[in-house]
């Protein structure tokens, strides 16, 4: 008896696009590795062929394929993304993470690439604009995005507290699960899975990480343990040991502090920067276009992110600079992301030392406000003058904030030479100069442990007592 050979079976259809049908067939009968897909689900099409032709021989007929083949989709509900109710516990989605957000919850495995649910059109095909040999996509082909728009974006499934899934999508087309989220954050044309992402994105050292980059870990070994991915949303903290991450996990998309990288595998977590990022305020910061280099300052948000009523990431990093400045007396605590009067008077005193008066001084940070902060220009709180001011003497400490990533200003400069001129200098492969590098770090980090120093008194970013000690 001659074995009949099955090329191909679709399931009974839940929905006749021609997207949701190529994706039925594509789940009976799973991608390739080579072509990126899922090993399990490789093996699973092995198995059903195996499975298939015992049947016929056997005389089980079409019997063992029935019990064979896996169960179709779940089939595609639309779900209302604007639903503000309380959950069972009386708390506010819009709040955050419930109360088992605490909780890392299990390894979270993750689907394969595909179409956007319900989207016309084939299933998984070679990424447009792909390089032949190295499979990355160019970023004039990709969607470009603000880092506030990739937030805003992350936002809107952790107010929905949008529940983990692999196999069912939300009402805007991306798979529920951790890289179908970071999909949908980048505005990506497909979903993807924790072994693509990396070609739409530029790798960067963690210490270059800005909201809307992400940290990335997959397993290729065995990617449906392990592998998982969260959207970086700002340093909780000057010592970045941690940061908020929005994530797509079990039970639901949270919001929460993790410590840097993850609860698990934290060495494994790479960083990555979406090639399609651009700056959403036209300061002249580069703010990470995915070319790779560094940022010279953190791009102005917008106004909407400071002000009655706002909450974010931005509000903090605002408050630490105007610290650094000379306004620690307007803060009673903090400072924190939610926006008070704290804020608001400590920018207004900024604002006024420029020689600022009337709308120029409001208390709300403008985009030339915020371009002297981060960059250490004008004067200080007090009188003293930053980095752009003539007065500025190297044995006045100018802050903290002006040693980070992203920081480009004399002082940088005028450190690093002083490191050099101590013998601190061997991590440099050219310079120094004014932008902040790992170089800077790591030298800062050698002249702290040579003071006797260890731990978090150690950690390459210098406070006064470094500075004084340098330039001594």
């Amino acid at each position: 008896m001659s074995v009949p050979v099955f090329e191909e079976f679709e399931p009974a259809a839940d929905c006749a696009c021609p997207g949701c049908a190529r994706q039925r067939r594509d789940l009976a009968l799973g991608l390739p590795v080579r072509a990126g897909g899922h090993p399990a689900a490789h093996g699973a099409r092995r198995a059903l062929v195996l499975v298939t032709a015992a049947g016929v021989v056997l005389g089980g007929g079409g019997a063992a394929v029935a019990t064979a083949l896996p169960p179709p989709p779940v089939p595609f509900t639309p779900v209302d993304l604007t639903g503000g109710a309380d959950r069972p516990d009386g708390s506010d989605p819009a709040d955050g993470p419930g109360p088992d957000a605490a909780h890392p919850g299990p390894d979270t495995p993750q689907g394969g690439r595909g179409p956007l649910h319900g989207a016309p059109g084939p299933g998984p095909q070679p990424l447009p604009g792909a390089t032949p040999t190295t499979g990355q996509i160019p970023t004039g082909t990709l969607r470009k995005a603000t880092r506030t728009e990739i937030i805003n974006r992350a936002k809107l499934w952790v107010t929905a507290q949008v529940p983990y899934s692999m196999e069912k999508y939300w009402s805007d087309g991306y798979r529920q699960d951790c890289s179908g989220y970071i999909s949908m954050a980048w505005n990506l044309r497909s979903n993807e899975w924790t072994g693509s992402l990396d070609r739409f994105a530029d790798r960067i050292d963690r210490t270059e990480l800005l909201p809307g980059d992400i940290l990335l870990f997959h397993n290729p070994a065995d990617p449906a343990r392990g592998s998982h991915v969260t959207i970086f949303g700002g340093w909780t903290d000057y010592t970045h040991t941690s940061y908020t991450a929005y994530e797509q996990t079990k039970p639901r998309t949270r919001k929460q502090a993790t410590p840097m990288a993850y609860w698990q595998h934290s060495s494994r977590y790479v960083a990555y920067r979406y090639k399609g990022v651009v700056s959403g305020a036209g300061t002249g910061g580069t703010g990470g276009t995915g070319s790779g280099a560094k940022p010279t300052a953190t791009p102005y948000p917008g106004a909407a992110m400071f002000g009655t009523g706002a909450d974010n990431a931005y509000v903090t990093q605002l408050g630490r600079l105007l610290v650094d400045r000379g306004g620690r007396k307007y803060y009673s605590a903090g400072p924190g992301p939610k926006w008070g009067e704290a804020d608001r008077r400590a920018t207004q005193a900024f604002q006024r030392a420029q020689g600022w008066k009337g709308g120029e001084a409001d208390g709300l940070p403008g985009p030339e406000t915020w371009k002297l902060l981060v960059t250490g220009g004008g004067r200080s709180i007090g009188g003293s003058s930053g980095s752009g001011g003539p007065s500025a003497h190297a044995t006045d400490f100018p802050g903290r904030g002006s040693f980070r990533p992203g920081q480009s200003n004399a002082y940088v400069e005028k450190l690093g030479k002083q490191l050099v001129k101590r013998g601190f200098g061997k991590h440099y492969l050219s310079g120094p100069g004014p932008r902040w590098t790992e170089a800077d770090r790591r030298n800062v980090e050698a002249f702290q442990r040579a003071q006797g120093w260890r731990g978090a008194a150690a950690d390459g970013y210098p406070g006064p007592e470094t500075w004084r000690r340098v330039f001594r």
